[in-house]
């Protein structure tokens, strides 16, 4: 009979050495604790048989086994391949505040990394779906990907907001797309930012965001019941060059500014502050500073490039949940406080 799950293994740190040296000691309660221990952990008995083999009550022996896990004379080690994905699990829960943290494997290809985040991300959102809710959505390749494991299914009144302004090409990636087909797949409704991702100059944007229609959008985004997010970086292929929504040397003045990452197109260094870029002034969307009152704000990113940017997010609030990969976890774990 096996005491724990497959991953799961009673460690050999109560052996027939430690019974003996406990039977040594002058506790009586360690000596009987110990006994009881080494029959249920290493010889596989169960309490009602420890109890006959002692002459205790089920009771007494259940309390014997608790005092041995408290007093370390029983060490249970997890050695299934996850162990080291949870325990990073509760270390970034600890760490930055979160309410939850889900981590992955990293793949041995930095390509499948996309794919089974979002796989996790679509499985983890799929939980947290319920009627008479709003939805705000980012965009960005991850939370694509994630559309094609979401399970389909209808709930009532349900809505998706898009957090930030679209593009003016079609694409995979497009912000609205993104919103457009998650309403589709889970039968709500949808709201999106009518404009583009960024404006020519912060007249431009104060005048559009002043419109009723989107003044609206923006109050639904902001008064969210869940968000469903990834962040941009700074690396050479990032989504946004890519798409030219800015240059190659707006890029290199938003790193010169400190920036590492963008959250809801809005940039931020890696202690999660807005930097002084002339690009967050023209930016069409939520500020992440409103995600912080969202009461479930789900982070979904992974990948070296995008560790500097995950911290900035997580430590300025937000997202208070995280789906990532087990290399980006120990990264954030390694960086300084």
């Amino acid at each position: 009979m096996n005491r724990f799950a497959p991953d799961i293994a009673a460690s050999n740190a109560v052996g027939v050495g430690e019974v003996e040296q406990a039977l040594q000691a002058h506790d009586p309660e360690e000596q009987l604790a110990t006994r009881a221990a080494w029959l249920y952990f290493i010889g596989n008995s169960t309490q009602a048989q420890i109890a006959k083999k002692l002459g205790l009550t089920r009771l007494r022996v259940n309390r014997l086994l608790a005092y041995a896990r408290e007093q370390g004379l029983v060490q249970i080690q997890v050695t299934g391949r996850l162990a080291g994905c949870v325990s990073l699990e509760h270390d970034l829960m600890t760490r930055f505040g979160l309410k939850e943290a889900i981590v992955v494997p990293s793949p041995a290809e930095a390509q499948q990394l996309r794919p089974i985040l979002g796989a996790a991300a679509a499985h983890y959102l799929s939980r947290h779906l319920h009627d008479n809710m709003s939805v705000g959505v980012g965009w960005g390749r991850t939370l694509r990907l994630s559309l094609a494991s979401m399970p389909r299914k209808s709930y009532r009144k349900l809505s998706v907001v898009s957090l930030i302004g679209g593009l003016t090409q079609s694409s995979a990636v497009n912000p609205h797309e993104t919103a457009s087909h998650l309403a589709d797949i889970i039968g709500a409704q949808c709201y999106y930012f009518a404009g583009p991702a960024f404006t020519d100059t912060a007249e431009s944007r104060d005048m559009l965001m002043n419109q009723p229609m989107l003044r609206d959008v923006f109050e639904r985004g902001r008064s969210v019941d869940l968000a469903f997010l990834s962040v941009g970086d700074l690396a050479q292929s990032n989504t946004m060059t890519a798409l030219n929504l800015i240059s190659r040397s707006e890029m290199a003045s938003l790193v010169a500014a400190g920036a590492v990452g963008d959250v809801c197109s809005h940039w931020i260094n890696v202690a999660g502050e807005l930097v002084d870029h002339p690009l967050n002034s023209r930016a069409v969307g939520l500020p992440p500073v409103h995600l912080k009152g969202v009461r479930d704000s789900i982070l979904v990113s992974g990948g070296k490039a995008k560790v500097g940017v995950i911290h900035g997010a997580l430590v300025a609030g937000y997202a208070n949940r995280l789906v990532t990969d087990e290399a980006t976890a120990a990264q954030l774990m390694a960086m300084k406080a």
